[in-house]
């Protein structure tokens, strides 16, 4: 894992509101692709490529709903 990542920005799930969580949730889901392919260069080529892939446009949304549903959940769905 890249030493320097921070996976949870701020170190905490909880969020004020839903629309703070879902932006907590996108930021989660890029932390994870920049872990996962740590060079900066090689992330750019690949951009082209999923851009142009609506599977792959899918999945991205299918990972930040994931992130979400775990944010939501940490807190309480905003109750």
């Amino acid at each position: 894992m890249s030493e320097s990542v921070q996976l949870i920005p701020g170190n905490s799930l909880i969020t004020a509101t839903p629309q703070e969580g879902r932006e907590l949730a996108i930021k989660m889901a890029r932390l994870i692709i920049k872990v996962t392919q740590p060079d900066d260069e090689i992330r750019g080529r690949l951009r082209g490529v999923y851009a142009e892939d609506a599977a792959m446009l899918i999945a991205v949304g299918q990972t930040v709903a994931t992130e979400f549903a775990t944010i939501a959940a940490a807190n309480n769905y905003w109750r």
